[in-house]
C-alpha cells in the first residue's frame, strides 16, 4: 500500500515537472513571437510612413514648375469639356454656396485618408494576415506610382486655374486645416498643391474598399467598403481639388499597382516583403 502511494507521489511529481517544462517552453515561445511580431511590426510601421514621406520629396521636385502644373490642368481641363465629361463646375456649383454640404465634404476630403486607409491596413494585419502582404503590397505601389506622376506630370487642381470655388479656403474657419491646401493650418507650404493626377484620395480609398468587400463578414463593412470610394470620388471633384480624369488616373493607379504587385510576388522579390502569416487565427469576425 505504501509502495503504490509512494508511486502515485512520484508520477504526481514528474507530471508536474514536465507540466511546468511545457509552461517554461510555452513562456519562451510567446516572449520570441512578441518580439517578433514587435520587429514585424515596426517594420510595417517604417515601410508605410517612408513610403508615404516620399510625398514631400515631390513637393521640392516641382516647386518651381508652376507655370506647367496650371497649364497641365488647364489642358485636362480643356479635354474633359471637348468630351463633355467635365462635372467639375456644376458639382462645384452644387455645393460650394451650402454649408451643410461644403462642409462635410471638406472634413471628408481632408481627414478620412489619414484615418481610413491605416485602420484598413490594421484590420488586415490582425484579422486577416495571409492576405495582409499582398494587400499592402498594392497600396505601396498604388502609391509610388502616383508619387512618379506628381515629379514627371504636376498638374494644378481646379481650384487654383480660377472660376472655381475653393470650399475647403471657404470655410477654413469650420475645420482644422488652412486656406492654402488640406494641410493643418500653418502647414500649407509643406503640401504638393500640383498632385492632382492621379487623384491618390480616390485610389486609396477604392484600395480600402476593395478590402473592406474582399474580406469583410459583415453586410455593414462590404456596404462601407462599396460606397466610401464613391463618395470620395464625388468629393475630390465637388470641392475643386480634381478632375474627373484625376478619379480615373486613381483607379489605372491601382489596377497597375495590382499588376506590379502581381509581378513582384512572382520573380520571387516579395520574399522582402513577406506575409505576416505569423499572426494566430482571428478570434472574432468583422
Amino acid at each position: 500500500m505504501t509502495d503504490q502511494r509512494l508511486d502515485f507521489v512520484s508520477a504526481g511529481r514528474n507530471a508536474s515537472g514536465v507540466r511546468g517544462r511545457l509552461a517554461h517552453w510555452h513562456r519562451r515561445l510567446r516572449a520570441r513571437r512578441k518580439t517578433w511580431m514587435a520587429i514585424r511590426g515596426f517594420r510595417e510601421i517604417v515601410l508605410i510612413v517612408g513610403t508615404y514621406s516620399l510625398y514631400d520629396v515631390t513637393r521640392f521636385l516641382v516647386a518651381g514648375d508652376h507655370d506647367g502644373a496650371i497649364s497641365h490642368g488647364r489642358a485636362i481641363f480643356n479635354f474633359e469639356q471637348r468630351w463633355n465629361i467635365a462635372p467639375e463646375h456644376w458639382l462645384n456649383k452644387a455645393i460650394s454656396p451650402h454649408v451643410l454640404l461644403a462642409v462635410p465634404s471638406d472634413y471628408i476630403y481632408a481627414t478620412l485618408h489619414y484615418v481610413v486607409t491605416p485602420i484598413v491596413l490594421i484590420w488586415l494585419w490582425r484579422r486577416h494576415p495571409p492576405f495582409y502582404g499582398g494587400a499592402r503590397n498594392v497600396l505601396l505601389f498604388t502609391t509610388l506610382i502616383g508619387l512618379a506622376c506628381f515629379s514627371l506630370y504636376p498638374v494644378a487642381p481646379p481650384r487654383l486655374l480660377g472660376g472655381f470655388i475653393d470650399t475647403m479656403a471657404k470655410y477654413s474657419h469650420y475645420g482644422w486645416w488652412g486656406k492654402a491646401a488640406s494641410a493643418p493650418r500653418g502647414f500649407g507650404h509643406d503640401t504638393n498643391q500640383y498632385a492632382a493626377m492621379p487623384s491618390l484620395h480616390v485610389g486609396w480609398a477604392l484600395w480600402s474598399g476593395w478590402q473592406l468587400v474582399k474580406h469583410g463578414k459583415h453586410r455593414v463593412t462590404r456596404w462601407l467598403g462599396v460606397l466610401y470610394p464613391i463618395v470620395l470620388s464625388i468629393v475630390v471633384v465637388a470641392t475643386a481639388n480634381h478632375y474627373l480624369l484625376d478619379v480615373v488616373g486613381g483607379v489605372a493607379a491601382v489596377l497597375l499597382g495590382t499588376v506590379m504587385a502581381w509581378l513582384f510576388g512572382r520573380i520571387g522579390w516579395s520574399k522582402l516583403l513577406p506575409v505576416a502569416t505569423e499572426h494566430p487565427p482571428p478570434s472574432s469576425t468583422t
